[in-house]
This record gives C-alpha cells, sequence and structure tokens, in this order.
C-alpha cells in the first residue's frame, strides 16, 4: 500500500456552496473546531494594526446572514455582525498592534505576529486554522491559506468584522480626540485626499507609521525627527532607506 492510499480524499469545495462550506467540510473529517485570522489595518500611514481570530459555531450560518468581508458591508452591517459575532462565536480574540511597533518590526512581520497571538488567546484551541491569502507559520494547529478568505470563509469574514470594527473604534473615539486636525474619524488613517491633505499641513504625529514613505516625506516638510527611540542613523527620520514602506502599495 503507497502512501498516497493513506491520504483522505479531497473535499472539492464550490463558490457557490456559500462560506459556511469549507468549514462544514473541516468539521465533516473531524480537523475543527475552525478559527478564521484577518487583519484590518495593513494599508493604513497611522493608527494601529489590529488582528482577530474567530471560531464560530458550526451550523450556526442562519445566524450570520450577510456575512462577508467587512470591506464589502455598510458601516450599520459591520456593527450589527460584530455584535452578533461576539455574542454567538464559540471563542474570538483582538490583538491591537500599535503604530511604533509596526515601525520597529515592518508590516507583515508584525501582522504575521498578530496572528499567532490572536489564535494563541482563543479560549477554544482550534483544530484548524484558516488565514486569508498567505500562509502563517507558528500557529501551533494545522492551517492553510484561503485566496479571498474574507469572501469565501465564513470564520475569517468574522475575523475581518471583529478586526475593522475595533480598529475603526479606536481611531474614531480614541485616537481621533487625541488627534482631531487629522480628520482620523473619517478616514481611519488611510491615505485618503483628506488625510493627505492634513498630513502635509500638519506634518506626522506619534501615532504614524514613521516608516511608510509619505509620513517621512511631511516629516521632512516639517523638520521632524522619528519620535521612535530606536533610531537607525541619524537625520530628519530615523529609518534607513531600506525600512520606508511605501503604503500606496500595500
Amino acid at each position: 500500500m503507497t502512501v498516497a492510499e493513506f491520504r483522505p480524499p479531497r473535499s472539492v469545495i464550490r463558490r457557490s456552496s456559500g462560506n459556511w462550506a469549507l468549514q462544514r467540510a473541516l468539521d465533516r473529517r473531524g480537523l475543527g473546531p475552525v478559527a478564521g485570522v484577518d487583519e484590518a489595518g495593513r494599508g493604513a500611514c497611522a493608527g494601529p494594526l489590529v488582528v482577530a481570530a474567530c471560531v464560530l459555531k458550526p451550523g450556526d450560518d442562519r445566524r450570520f446572514e450577510g456575512l462577508t468581508d467587512s470591506k464589502a458591508l455598510s458601516e450599520v452591517d459591520r456593527e450589527r455582525l460584530f455584535e452578533r459575532i461576539t455574542q454567538r462565536a464559540l471563542s474570538w480574540s483582538t490583538v491591537v498592534i500599535p503604530a511604533e511597533d509596526v515601525d520597529a518590526l515592518g508590516i507583515h512581520v508584525a501582522n504575521l505576529e498578530g496572528m499567532r497571538r490572536a489564535v494563541a488567546q482563543l479560549s477554544e484551541h482550534p483544530g484548524y486554522v484558516l488565514t486569508d491569502g498567505f500562509r502563517v507559520q507558528g500557529l501551533a494547529t494545522p492551517s492553510v491559506a484561503v485566496v479571498k478568505g474574507d469572501l469565501v470563509a465564513a470564520c475569517v469574514a468574522a475575523a475581518s468584522v471583529l478586526a475593522k470594527v475595533t480598529r475603526d473604534r479606536l481611531m474614531t473615539e480614541q485616537l481621533h480626540e487625541q488627534f482631531p486636525v487629522y480628520g482620523f474619524d473619517v478616514h481611519k488613517g488611510y491615505s485618503t485626499p483628506l488625510h493627505s491633505t492634513r498630513l502635509t499641513e500638519h506634518g506626522p504625529c506619534h501615532e504614524h507609521r514613521w516608516s511608510y514613505a509619505n509620513v517621512v516625506a511631511a516629516a521632512r516638510r516639517h523638520g521632524l525627527r522619528s519620535p521612535r527611540s530606536v533610531s537607525s542613523k541619524p537625520g530628519l527620520f530615523d529609518a534607513s532607506e531600506g525600512e520606508v514602506v511605501d503604503n500606496e502599495v500595500l
């Protein structure tokens, strides 16, 4: 008997089956509970990166009508689903990674570390983890990267809602109150025309990501030095050119 004969038959998951089909297939094979992981704020140039993990109850799909990628939902629907997820999920967690840690680690490394922490904080240890788009090593449980996972896997969509709502609340309720001149309550730290105008006018604050190219440019216009305690070289901006991120391509 060959090694291949020991492998379980592969399940075919069709998009038309809905975004609970992948979780159901894994549950049927005894690989549950299934956790989804996603982040919010990867492309922003200000504010934290927020990562969330979520384990939904098998067979609870009727309770989550309209659950999909948070970016495709209205604010009202996100808030509604956030309350439903936090009430009915078997387990969920959020990890807030401040801008200074994003600068210190780099956005991708910070994201990976946040995903590992979010999964580790779940009270319901998952039998399988679905991540959105790219593989995450070091999860201490089997996992698979799902292309457009927040659209095709309900647990990943739920994680995206948790991360997005948590981050939006931080931007509107805390950071906007601290730094009202930037309009964080409107653009949530992303590089919109309004944010770019305010950034150029006032220069960056501590909550901006000082390893991002547009923040560096604004700092130089105002003769500002990075507020981060660890510097790699002297100058108006304390990061080397290789550590500066062009957030327009994230």
